[in-house]
């Protein structure tokens, strides 16, 4: 993998398992409810100066990908939903590049979103813990991914928190690097 590439995707990119036992789906839980968690740590130590500067050239800033990161929770619990109680619905999509240029994710605090993804994984959580085989295994439609499962659209869920937080994680510690390298 090339550098920009490393920057882009330090996590890699997505490849869902083929199918899960209940202990992977358990860890699916675990790992959501690890999220939040793991993104307060991330920006414990970055100065709000450095929240707007973005974390690769023509990347969005950590400020950007936490909105957007909230934003995406929003439309993936929405759609989880709808793929438990409809029959293969289409998942609606939406212009994050245009959503990530709104006034909102340049004024709002990173707070606000934070608190968003741990009511939204919190109510996540909540419908994971009832879902039946069978419900693991119902599909729904994208644009971009075609049909999937249920249980490969909860895997891209955490692998998309999981791939933001490490963009936020490599830069701080870029800019750790750069500051101790300042000082010396």
């Amino acid at each position: 993998m090339e550098n920009q590439d490393l920057i882009r995707y330090p996590i890699g990119s997505f490849a869902p398992r083929e199918r899960s036992t209940s202990e992977e789906r358990e860890q699916d839980r675990a790992e959501l409810n690890a999220i939040v968690p793991r993104l307060q740590q991330a920006v414990s130590d970055l100065p709000a100066s450095r929240l707007h500067v973005p974390y690769r050239p023509n990347g969005w800033t950590p400020q950007q990908i936490i909105h957007h990161m909230a934003d995406n929770d929003m439309n993936a619990f929405i759609r989880l939903k709808r793929a438990i109680t409809e029959t293969e619905p289409q998942a609606s999509s939406y212009r994050q590049d245009l959503w990530a240029e709104l006034n909102d994710y340049k004024e709002t605090p990173i707070s606000v979103s934070i608190q968003l993804l741990q009511a939204i994984h919190f109510r996540m959580d909540k419908v994971l813990a009832s879902l039946t085989e069978a419900d693991y295994e119902k599909k729904l439609r994208t644009n971009v991914l075609g049909s999937i499962s249920v249980d490969t659209a909860i895997q891209r869920f955490i692998w998309h928190n999981r791939h933001h937080t490490a963009q936020i994680r490599s830069f701080c510690e870029a800019e750790s690097e750069t500051l101790s390298e300042k000082r010396s």
